[in-house]
C-alpha cells in the first residue's frame, strides 16, 4: 500500500520517468506486486492519457502493479465515461494526483490540425480538438499543449468532484507532455 501526498506523488513519477529516459528501471516483482494489491487497490497518481500504443504509462514512469490508475482514449477527450473513471481514482481509491499526459505526434491533435472531419466515431474526437487545434493556428506540435489547456480546463469545469477536492488541497492536477523522441515527460 503506498500513500503519500500530491507532491510526493509528483516527484515519484519524475524520477521513474528519469529512470526510464536513462533506460535504468528498477527491478519489479510483478508476482509479489500482484498478490499485494488482490485485496484492493491505492494508486498515487491517476493519469489520463492517450490510447497511442507508443504512450506506455507504467513503463514511463517506471511504475509497477497497482500505483497508478490509469484512463486512456485517443487525444484524452473528457466524456462523462472518462470524468467517471477520473472521479473515481481520485475520490474513492484517494490518489492525490491527477495527470494529464499528452505526447508529441499524436495522431488525434494531428487529424483535428489537418482536417475539419473524419470518418465515423472518429469525427467525434476530431471535434472535440477542434478548438485546441485552431488556437495553436493548426500547427499539430503547438496543438498538442493547447489541447492539454483545454481538457483541464473541461475536467475542471465538468467535475464537481475533482474541482472539489483540489480546491480542498486533496488533489493536485497537472498536464505534461510526453516526448516519443527522447521518453522525457515535461510538465505543462
Amino acid at each position: 500500500m503506498i500513500f503519500m501526498d500530491a507532491n510526493e506523488a509528483l516527484k515519484k513519477l519524475q524520477e521513474g520517468n528519469a529512470r526510464f529516459v536513462a533506460g535504468k528501471p528498477s527491478h519489479k516483482d510483478f508476482v509479489a506486486q500482484r498478490a499485494s494489491v488482490v485485496a484492493g487497490q491505492h494508486p498515487y497518481a491517476v493519469v489520463l492519457y492517450c490510447s497511442d500504443s507508443r504512450v506506455p504509462v507504467e513503463h514511463i514512469f517506471d511504475a509497477g502493479i497497482g500505483e497508478i490508475f490509469g484512463v486512456r482514449d485517443a487525444g484524452n477527450i473528457v466524456d462523462s465515461f472518462a470524468l467517471g473513471s477520473l472521479e473515481y481514482g481520485a475520490e474513492h481509491l484517494h490518489a492525490p494526483l491527477l495527470v494529464v499526459l499528452g505526447h508529441t505526434k499524436c495522431g488525434a491533435v494531428t487529424a483535428a490540425c489537418s482536417s475539419d472531419s473524419a470518418q465515423g466515431n472518429i469525427d467525434a474526437i476530431v471535434k472535440e480538438i477542434q478548438p485546441a487545434a485552431s488556437a495553436a493556428g493548426k500547427d499539430a506540435s503547438k496543438a498538442v499543449g493547447e489541447n492539454l489547456k483545454c481538457v483541464l480546463a473541461k475536467l475542471r469545469a465538468k467535475s464537481a468532484i475533482l474541482s472539489h477536492l483540489e480546491k480542498e488541497g486533496k488533489l493536485k492536477i497537472v498536464g505534461a507532455v510526453y516526448s516519443l523522441e527522447t521518453g522525457a515527460v515535461a510538465l505543462l
